[in-house]
């Protein structure tokens, strides 16, 4: 009796095992299709050495149920968009009031062949390579400390550095991308350097922002070269997916994080004519609607700029303690940051409209003014002079262009239903000369 007992326990603990190892189906919410959970939408199963990082990013990946939060006793959605119905109709706008109010009209880059008189004069000796001795090169031009101060200045017109100083600086794209660009009126934007990163396509969406929104991501050759070993080709129609991949040749700097600061923020430089834009960095898959994200943290809100709190913190002087411990940045560099910063008389506790002024930028949302386009100029060049964590520039711009005023500081649970956030796949490969 025990002998036939034994045999029929083994089957059944395999048959119960056997399930339990059965690969769990995903639908994609989006076209209702069935299919096995993948990182780029591709049904092949990911290689068995990525098997349990994939499948934590594939429990997050696609996800569209809403963020919710508890508002005086009541659960409601940390993000609240438009019905569907409305969101079918939404249009971007043309209004041009926050134009007129501003207080700078019109901003004037300055670059090596339209230099005005007096700034730059010493960029002519800038080089072509990368180094990692200075951070100024054809690309940024050589911002003096004396051209610094003077670009926080308001007025009319403001003349300051904001990138592509000379043709020859760098960050190359073809001549059929950049006329594609030049039609977007609201982008939602990625990038990946360095190989570091797959691309997750967006959900969500409108049919009338899959007509109206530009959906570019940048990649560099390596990105390039690396998905296209994993079998991810760009068609004929330049498009993965939903989104228009750009390649960029002959990025700028030895340090991927500085190469992404550039589509991340300076897309009124890429986007010459675009009116809004949104920014997703590649660790995350955007999954909501871009008009309605607009509408919700920008229209709705009065708001020029929308950008998320910071989780932990509210002091920029303590997030620089976290970042060198957490190996972010060497201790010099941040140390000279905060020194300076110190000098000119950043706050210990920086607060904006009652709400915190250090962010999280992984998420940018915001309406192309020449104010809020001299805010973006005036944080890149801090973040190539001093450290890419622009996480501690960004209260110090905040402060200096108190002119600023109507920015939504969104808390982080809106940043979280905003995106499905994997975190970063490997480690993005430096350039060499």
């Amino acid at each position: 009796m025990l002998l036939v007992f034994l045999p029929a326990a083994v089957l059944i603990i395999f048959e119960v095992t056997s399930v339990g190892r059965k690969p769990v189906l995903v639908v994609n919410s989006e076209i209702n299709e069935v299919k096995r959970p993948n990182l780029m939408g591709n049904p092949e199963l990911t290689k068995p050495k990525e098997a349990t990082q994939g499948k934590k990013l594939d429990s997050k990946l696609n996800r569209l149920d809403p963020i919710t939060h508890v508002v005086g006793g009541v659960r409601e959605p940390c993000l609240k968009l438009l019905p569907a119905e409305e969101l079918q109709h939404l249009d971007i706008s043309e209004d041009e009031e926050s134009t007129i109010s501003s207080p700078v009209k019109r901003l004037v880059y300055i670059s090596d062949h339209q230099t005005p008189h007096g700034h730059g004069g010493g960029d002519s000796t800038l080089s072509l390579q990368r180094t990692n001795v200075t951070r100024f090169n054809l690309f940024t031009g050589n911002q003096t400390f004396d051209e610094r101060e003077k670009s926080f200045k308001v007025s009319g017109t403001v003349v300051l550095h904001c990138g592509f100083f000379s043709e020859n600086g760098g960050f190359a794209i073809s001549d059929r991308d950049k006329s594609y660009m030049q039609t977007c009126k609201l982008v939602a934007s990625t990038c990946a350097f360095g190989g570091g990163d797959d691309l997750y396509q967006p959900i969500g969406m409108s049919e009338a922002s899959l007509k109206k929104v530009c959906y570019v991501a940048f990649w560099d050759e390596i990105t390039l070269a690396a998905q296209e070993s994993q079998g991810n080709k760009i068609g004929e129609d330049g498009l993965i997916g939903k989104w228009r991949i750009v390649i960029v040749r002959n990025l700028p700097f030895v340090d991927q994080r500085l190469n992404g600061k550039i589509p991340k923020m300076l897309p009124h430089r890429l986007f010459p004519h675009a009116k809004y834009s949104i920014w997703v960095d590649s660790k995350s898959q955007f999954r909501r609607d871009p008009l309605g994200v607009v509408e919700a943290l920008l229209w709705r809100r009065n708001s020029v700029l929308a950008i998320s709190e910071h989780g932990a913190r509210s002091s920029v002087y303590d997030e620089a303690k976290a970042v060198v411990l957490k190996h972010k940045a060497t201790p010099v560099e941040v140390e000279v940051q905060m020194t300076q910063y110190r000098k000119d008389g950043l706050p210990e506790d920086k607060r904006f409209n009652g709400k915190k002024a250090l962010n999280e930028a992984s998420v940018i949302v915001r309406k192309h003014t020449p104010l809020t386009n001299m805010f973006m100029c005036l944080w890149f060049n801090e973040v190539v002079r001093f450290t890419s964590r622009d996480q501690l520039s960004f209260p110090y711009v905040l402060w200096r262009l108190e002119v600023l005023k109507n920015i939504n500081m969104f808390p982080v649970c809106t940043r979280r239903d905003l995106v499905n956030s994997m975190g970063h796949i490997r480690k993005a490969k430096p350039l060499t000369n």
